[in-house]
């Protein structure tokens, strides 16, 4: 885990972290955020910049983790707020012992043209012949993130269209950071990951995107905001102020979108912000890469939540018969925080 501040707010306000779980708090106002660190953090990154949350009178500070399911105990701990991950299986499980974490609004999906998730295959074996066609993943070592995920679900569809399974693979669970170096040094021969990842990798010419997730598992809710119990119960408030500022930055983040890129009007500037914020080392990148999509009100997609609840059920990997999509979420303030901020006009398409 890497301890941050989105542009240094917590540390210009005089804020002190010393790890887990015991951060110490400068201000009662202070919402302590988990991020994974990739475009689909791109909404939280966007509402901080433009000081949404600070206009709540908030102070949010960041740990970047590998995974989602690493931000839960920490959640349950009182160590951690809130974050941004998937619906993963983890979470259903951990719902099922009394976990109180919930998914209270979009961070991302995959809309038609937003495909940001992407299967890749290293381009010497496209040059080579070796790889023509998706059945040729047989037998190849493709790169992933945990098998609980969102991400697993949607490559598991992509095999089953092509008459393969698990078994017909050779899988290598990575953090998406970790899969260019994977497809660099030939430690794998594909790889389905995220963006930005999925660019850097196309960039050094170490692997060729062969499709985006939308091309056939559309609409799929890629990531989530997700809030502790105790956030919930215990500080509510600061809750509800923060769902406000983030319903915000979602609307200008959103705005940003155009055509799978960062062509809209507030395109230049969220992509300024990415790389203040990101510091890649190429500053094309995130005029590069598929953007990620967000609805102007947040608001999740359910039916691609429960096509992914299936998924875990068939593997097996669900520990209870009766958990439930609704179990798991709670969009009670996001639904308040529309009310609040009013609605947006639905001019774009």
């Amino acid at each position: 885990m890497q301890r941050s501040t989105f542009l240094g707010t917590a540390a210009a306000a005089g804020t002190v972290a010393v790890g887990f779980p015991n951060i110490a708090r400068a201000q009662a106002q202070t919402v302590r955020i988990g991020t994974l660190n990739i475009l689909s953090d791109a909404p939280f990154i966007v509402t901080q910049a433009k000081n949404f949350w600070k206009d709540e009178g908030l102070t949010v500070e960041s740990t970047v983790f590998q995974s989602a399911g690493d931000m839960i105990v920490p959640m349950t701990q009182d160590a951690l707020d809130t974050g941004g991950g998937t619906i993963a299986a983890g979470l259903y499980n951990g719902v099922s012992r009394g976990l109180t974490v919930r998914a209270v609004a979009s961070k991302g999906t995959d809309a038609p043209l937003y495909g940001a998730d992407k299967l890749l295959v290293r381009t010497d074996l496209v040059k080579s012949g070796k790889f023509k066609t998706i059945k040729d993943l047989k037998g190849m070592t493709v790169a992933g993130n945990e098998p609980g995920a969102g991400s697993s679900a949607a490559l598991w569809v992509l095999l089953q269209k092509y008459g393969m399974d698990w078994p017909d693979i050779s899988r290598q669970n990575l953090a998406f950071p970790n899969h260019v170096a994977a497809l660099e040094n030939g430690k794998v021969d594909a790889a389905y990951t995220a963006e930005p990842f999925a660019t850097i990798a196309e960039k050094s010419g170490a692997a060729t995107v062969i499709l985006r997730d939308d091309q056939w598992y559309p609409n799929q809710q890629l990531s989530v905001v997700l809030f502790s119990g105790d956030f919930m119960k215990k500080r509510a408030d600061l809750a509800h102020r923060f769902m406000r500022g983030y319903l915000r930055g979602a609307r200008f983040y959103y705005n940003a979108l155009k055509d799978g890129k960062f062509n809209g009007p507030n395109g230049a500037e969220v992509v300024g912000i990415l790389n203040d914020v990101i510091k890649p080392t190429d500053k094309n990148l995130y005029k590069e890469v598929t953007a990620i999509y967000l609805s102007p009100d947040a608001k999740l997609e359910l039916a691609s939540v429960t096509r992914d609840l299936a998924y875990f059920r068939k593997q097996s990997i669900i520990t209870s018969p009766t958990i439930s999509v609704a179990d798991v979420i709670d969009e009670s303030f996001l639904n308040q925080a529309i009310k609040e901020v009013g609605p947006m006009p639905r001019s774009k398409a």
